[in-house]
């Protein structure tokens, strides 16, 4: 007759026994958290303006200012940053949230750094770069065009913008002050005014200027 021989397990020790459910809450954490992770994604993706920004607030890099501007640094710049009375020259591409582009410059544009001459959230940013810089921006309705959209077809009302900003250089107000002199002096056409090399702000100029 044959025999079955047992083979006897050797008892679990007690602290292996913590461990092991140590690993096993271990796990459960990580995948509810990466459930929420991707939860918060979807909704910042699909969700409105609000839950978008209150999920990129905590993306890596972004700054969120008192008013609700949103900044990204994506290079460095050098020097000081821009000063009321300042003239920025940047080339920037305006999109909204899905990325889609409305508007974008093809050579650097001047934008005189004073409050009323581009809209709140692109005034705010300027005030923050340094020369050579890129930037990302973030801005809320309140602080783009709002309801009083320049271009409803192209811009529609209460839109979220968000700007890709590399500033070219940064002219001092004195530099600026003492070529408009220059110009004045010279009979020059933009004796009244108008920035350093390029067209006045207005309705008429680029997306962020008003």
């Amino acid at each position: 007759m044959s025999s079955v021989t047992a083979v006897p397990l050797q008892p679990v020790k007690r602290s292996h026994k913590v461990w092991l459910w140590v690993g096993v809450l271990v796990s459960i954490a990580i995948a509810a958290a990466l459930a929420w992770c991707g939860t918060r994604a979807a909704v910042a993706v699909k969700g409105t303006d609000a839950q978008f920004l209150a999920w990129n607030k905590g993306q890596p890099g972004v700054k969120t200012t008192a008013s609700g501007l949103q900044m990204q640094t994506l290079k460095e710049g050098e020097g000081p940053t821009a000063s009321e009375g300042d003239y920025v020259l940047v080339n920037y591409e305006g999109s909204f949230r899905d990325g889609k582009i409305f508007d974008k410059s093809d050579r650097p544009a001047p934008f005189p750094l004073q409050e009323g001459a581009s809209i709140k959230g692109f005034y705010e940013g300027l005030k923050m770069v340094k020369a050579g810089g890129v930037y990302r921006l973030w801005l809320p309705s309140d602080l783009a065009y709002g309801a009083q959209s320049p271009d409803p077809e192209r811009i529609p009302p209460n839109s979220m913008l968000v700007f890709k900003v590399t500033v070219d250089r940064i002219i001092p107000a004195a530099v600026v002050q003492q070529m408009m002199m220059q110009q004045q002096m010279q009979g020059g056409p933009q004796g009244q005014g108008a920035g350093p090399g390029g067209p006045p702000p207005g309705p008429e100029g680029p997306a962020p200027a008003q």
